[in-house]
């Protein structure tokens, strides 16, 4: 599978923009996602095709390396386009390859929310949640800093994107944007110092030889000291590999 990145440069609005960028790929032959407005498709004989777009990014994927080729082509006879090779780097998530596939990861990206946090030097721990805790909305005395604790939590539900094994801890402290105390701030450091210990984990995509779908799911039974309510978890394999996680409460 061939993925490569590219930038368009352009001078009109956004919106305005958007909407010819629309227009053109779809003359192409690409439809737009449903579920995504900023994801493009199509699929033929030869393969699929799929193009994500991000302001003035391009990354553009999939099986039909000739469909890739003329789509490229075709892009630059309608926008000044500068095609950056293989996908390195987009929006905070680092891409490399080896023999055993595609690994997606946002090292520098942790690097940074660690840094922010003043936690670079922090130590380290095992877990990114201690075990069975219950945090509570009057538990500890409330926060002077209510920004930074609701902009660091705002940056961890970012990595989730790579991380699902944050996910959990992570749904929990965003519980408590409204009104944090000192209570769900150990809470955070405690994520950040499990970060500490892992910045460059992330999810590894190859080749298992079949393409079948798995989920799984599972619920506690009102978890939630304060509200009763549950908290239900999943997650999505395809071909082996891990697609689509999410933790809710």
């Amino acid at each position: 599978m061939q993925i490569t990145k590219s930038n368009l440069r352009f001078k009109a609005i956004s919106r305005a923009w958007f909407g010819k960028f629309n227009a053109v790929v779809r003359n192409f032959g690409l439809r737009r996602s449903a579920y995504d407005h900023s994801v493009f498709f199509a699929s033929s004989n030869f393969g699929c095709i799929l193009l994500v777009v991000y302001v003035d990014d391009i990354v553009i994927t999939g099986s039909d390396k000739e469909g890739i080729h003329g789509l490229k082509t075709f892009l630059s006879t309608q926008f000044q386009k500068k095609d950056l090779g293989p996908l390195k780097y987009f929006l905070g998530i680092e891409v490399s390859r080896n023999k055993r596939g595609i690994f997606l990861s946002q090292r520098k990206y942790c690097l940074d929310v660690l840094s922010d946090s003043g936690m670079i030097n922090a130590k380290t721990c095992e877990t990114p949640m201690i075990p069975s805790i219950k945090l509570k909305t009057d538990e500890g005395e409330l926060l002077m800093n209510l920004e930074k604790y609701r902009r660091i939590v705002g940056k961890l539900s970012y990595l989730t994107l790579t991380r699902p094994d944050i996910a959990f801890p992570v749904s929990v402290v965003s519980q408590f944007l409204s009104s944090p105390r000192t209570s769900h701030w150990d809470a955070v450091t405690h994520i950040l110092k499990y970060l500490k210990c892992t910045p460059g984990r992330g999810l590894l995509y190859q080749n298992h030889g079949h393409h079948t779908i798995e989920g799984f799911s599972d619920a506690d039974y009102n978890g939630d000291p304060a509200t009763k309510r549950s908290t239900t978890g999943y997650c999505v394999f395809v071909g082996g590999n891990l697609v689509s996680w999410k933790s809710k409460k």
